[in-house]
């Protein structure tokens, strides 16, 4: 028995009429760029999300640049985000003129750290009083934004996060690609939200992998801001606001009917989907009680994470990777070096130490096999590998996995 990683084959299967539907819909009315099935998606997916607007764009990064650009965010600027996440988040940041910046992670969620953001702003920057803005005091340039990002499906710790934005005049932007569905308690509002409308914008990949996923590239930004969806529309389309007339310099960034059509027949599914991915991991929490040869993740009481992915950490992670492969079992690293040890952001400086927690969880993640339709059977065989696995001890003797202590 193979498990994989990742199974794309099943929902599709399923859903094969369904899909085809699609595709004789674009065929027959000549639709195949924007049109009814692209705004009957935004709309849904507003709905969903619970915000005034939805845009659909071409791709998650077009929807993580156009968000930040929207807002304002670019040259002279920094933006803050996390090491521990895919390049698309810092992308969007200097694509859009401005420069990244980073804190460190909370070591139990993967998220940003709200006390390591406030560290950063208290103690690195000055607050301007002529011009109403955080200056960084070494760069001698505005801090305006945070990009947290919602990682592994699991919320970041908004209220906290929002209040530091408030104190700092900072403009909030959700990195949402993972967290399709996800909710966050907010004490302040006294009530549950969807990831995607709790930030001035926020950015979703319909990535064909992601929870909610096309069968191709698409991605979606969602505000409540009017003026932020007017400009995100604009900047897909060239910078059009009609035909021929461009009122800036914009991108071909625009959401494809066909992905849209199948994208608003899988929304209906989500709900169900999801509660098979939360099942799944609670089965993967009990199953593994008592291990501890692994960290396990960890749900705050403020959040209902969707499990994009189930991420646990150890020491011994290559020599699982190797034990778990030759039994059969697929798995993934999210993500293997965090952002500012990368080669591309090399020229910000940082060097090794300077993020402990994220590089320590880097070289200790584990992505096991999570997809709605994962069988019982299937993790209790990949739970049965990880618990007579033989790892070498440093004295050479076999011995069970090294235990990997929260940071």
């Amino acid at each position: 028995m193979r498990i994989p990683f990742l199974d794309l084959s099943s929902p599709h299967i399923e859903m094969e009429e369904e899909l085809i539907e699609v595709f004789r819909s674009a065929l027959r009315s000549g639709s195949f760029v924007g049109g009814p099935m692209v705004e009957d998606f935004e709309q849904a997916f507003a709905a969903f999300c619970g915000t005034r607007f939805a845009v659909g764009v071409g791709s998650g990064t077009d929807a993580l640049r156009f968000a930040v650009m929207a807002a304002g965010i670019g040259s002279g600027q920094i933006a803050i985000t996390v090491p521990n996440t895919f390049t698309a988040t810092a992308e969007a940041i200097t694509q859009s003129g401005a420069r990244v910046d980073f804190v460190d992670i909370d070591a139990r969620t993967y998220n940003m750290d709200p006390a390591k953001l406030e560290q950063y702003l208290s103690t690195k920057c000055r607050w301007d009083d002529a011009s109403g803005t955080l200056i960084h005091v070494e760069l001698g340039i505005p801090v305006t934004a945070v990009v947290p990002v919602h990682l592994y499906g699991q919320p970041a710790d908004m209220d906290a996060i929002l209040e530091i934005a408030t104190k700092y005049n900072l403009t909030v932007i959700e990195d949402a690609c993972q967290a399709h569905g996800a909710e966050y308690y907010s004490e302040k509002q006294g009530r549950w939200l969807k990831a995607g409308s709790m930030g001035r914008a926020a950015a979703f990949s319909f990535y064909p992998g992601k929870n909610l996923g096309a069968c191709g590239e698409a991605g979606a930004v969602t505000t409540n801001d009017e003026m932020i969806a007017k400009k995100i529309r604009m900047l897909r389309d060239h910078g059009q606001a009609r035909k021929y007339h461009h009122e800036m310099e914009g991108y071909n960034g625009r959401l494809d009917a066909i992905q849209a059509g199948i994208l608003l027949h899988k929304l209906k599914r989500l709900p169900e989907w999801t509660e098979q991915r939360r099942e799944k991991a609670a089965c993967y929490g009990e199953l593994l009680a008592g291990c501890e040869e692994l960290v396990v993740p960890f749900e705050p009481a403020c959040a209902k994470g969707v499990y994009h992915l189930y991420v646990v950490r150890t020491e011994a992670r290559e020599d699982l990777i190797r034990h778990l492969s030759g039994a059969g079992i697929g798995t993934g690293i999210h993500y293997p070096i965090p952002l500012h040890l990368q080669k591309c952001y090399k020229h910000l400086g940082y060097k090794q130490g300077n993020f402990p927690v994220s590089e320590k969880a880097s070289r200790e993640v584990l992505s096991l096999p999570m997809f709605p339709g994962l069988r019982l059977e299937e993790q209790e065989k990949v739970v049965h590998q990880i618990r007579h696995f033989p790892a070498a001890t440093p004295q050479g003797r076999p011995d069970r996995l090294v235990p990997a202590p929260v940071a």
